[in-house]
């Protein structure tokens, strides 16, 4: 998701820079991650307070109750630790590693490895995701747990998640750097342990950063939406306006989780490193900051009339269309400029031998992919209400990541195409939203 994961928008800069990382025969030497540009001060408390700012915004959702004493020196009204907690994320982590051998779905080729082999990804993470709802909802519908024992205990289960990624980065650096993958030790303690040693750690079979990415990130954001729900069923108080935003956020999962390839072409996946920053941000913030809106409607239920949402459902469904096609079009075009579907738009001829398009979805802005995001993370945030800003900040945060992106992309393009690409930017002046910016 836009949050760490991010992850999730399938950009521009996924094929700007494929395969930097690893090489084969023929292909150019790896080039290390520059993590110069890193100021440590501030990588330092980030690591530090990511957590801490997660579990105040998600305190800060709850309804102030005067009878209910406030712990940690009246910063948070609900426990940050309980055994149980931990024990749900660890269960949650072995089941992933788990469901990763499930022998379903499609084995992909990725980026060449130091052993003249590519590497090779197993993409079952719906299939994983299916099998997680399943076990879920029969464990609730049996008695066996209860959704609001979990919903409860948020705070709690982002201390554990915290904990968890601690120890998990900290076998990360442990461990030596495998002959298979890109060594980008520095030898600075606080980046090759926040930022990484290693572009592909692998256990086994699995993936290290495939597992944090979608396994971690995007099948437990899905998960505590679905928890969050059934938390409404059982104090009846689930909502139209809750119900909207669940399943706005579960189409762009399951959107995500068809297409689990495309993250393999992402920059974060080719190119960088995994530490402690990224398995932290796919233990807490993708589960729990991106699903904030919905947890804001399970403490703060806000009851919306039919007609109400119907512009809302329309918003979303636009935005969906925007990114979804955006997207098709522009990798239909780039594997086959010459197909008929494509004999009505106009493109500029650049110098390095591509075209670009200045029709359609990409004569429209810049990047439309983005603005489909946007367009959609707005839309699910819209049944919170106007009462507090809190709903709205994981597509703030959004809109401003894909901007600083839109930036990077735009500079590499002008790097590569030059002058063609001063033309595309004169005919398409706007980059994420029409006629503002």
């Amino acid at each position: 998701m836009c949050g760490e994961m991010e992850l999730q928008s399938r950009s521009e800069e996924n094929q700007l820079k494929r395969g930097v990382q690893n090489r084969g025969p023929g292909e150019e030497p790896a080039v290390k991650p520059d993590h110069s540009e890193w100021n440590q001060a501030y990588l330092f408390l980030l690591c530090v307070l990511l957590g801490g700012v997660l579990v105040l915004l998600l305190d800060s959702c709850t309804p102030s109750d005067p009878a209910q004493p406030w712990t940690l020196s009246g910063l948070v009204k609900a426990p940050l630790w309980d055994w149980t907690a931990f024990a749900i994320v660890l269960i949650f982590t072995v089941l992933q590693g788990a469901l990763y051998y499930l022998p379903v779905g499609q084995v992909a080729e990725g980026k060449m490895g130091f052993h003249d082999k590519r590497l090779k990804y197993s993409l079952n993470g719906l299939h994983a995701f299916g099998v997680c709802v399943a076990l879920l909802i029969c464990a609730w519908q049996c008695g066996w747990v209860k959704a609001g024992s979990v919903s409860g205990r948020v705070l709690a289960l982002v201390s554990a998640g915290c904990v968890v990624s601690l120890l998990l980065s900290v076998c990360l650096y442990l461990r030596p750097v495998s002959d298979h993958t890109q060594d980008n030790t520095t030898g600075c303690f606080l980046l090759d342990f926040a930022l990484g040693k290693e572009t592909d750690p692998r256990l086994g079979r699995i993936d290290v950063k495939q597992f944090a990415m979608v396994r971690i990130g995007f099948i437990g954001w899905g998960l505590m939406n679905l928890c969050y729900v059934l938390t409404a069923v059982e104090t009846d108080s689930l909502s139209l306006a809750l119900l909207l935003t669940v399943t706005f956020q579960i189409i762009y999962i399951l959107d995500f989780l068809v297409d689990e390839e495309t993250v393999l072409d992402t920059k974060e996946f080719t190119e960088e490193s995994i530490g402690f920053l990224m398995v932290l941000g796919e233990y807490i913030w993708i589960p729990f900051f991106s699903s904030l809106p919905v947890y804001f409607l399970l403490q703060r239920p806000n009851h919306i009339p039919f007609l109400s949402a119907v512009p809302i459902i329309l918003l979303f469904s636009a935005g969906f269309l925007a990114y979804y096609l955006s997207n098709e079009q522009k990798s239909s075009f780039r594997k086959n400029p010459g197909h008929p579907a494509h004999a009505g738009l106009e493109i500029i001829r650049s110098p390095s031998g591509q075209n670009l398009l200045v029709s359609s979805w990409f004569g429209w802005v810049r990047h439309p992919n983005y603005l489909g995001d946007v367009v959609m993370m707005f839309a699910w945030c819209l049944p919170c209400g106007f009462s507090s800003l809190l709903p709205y900040l994981p597509a703030l945060q959004c809109f401003n990541l894909l901007r600083k992106r839109s930036a990077e992309i735009e500079a590499s393009c002008l790097e590569k195409h030059g002058e063609a690409w001063r033309e595309y930017c004169r005919r398409v002046p706007y980059k994420l939203i029409p006629y503002l910016y």
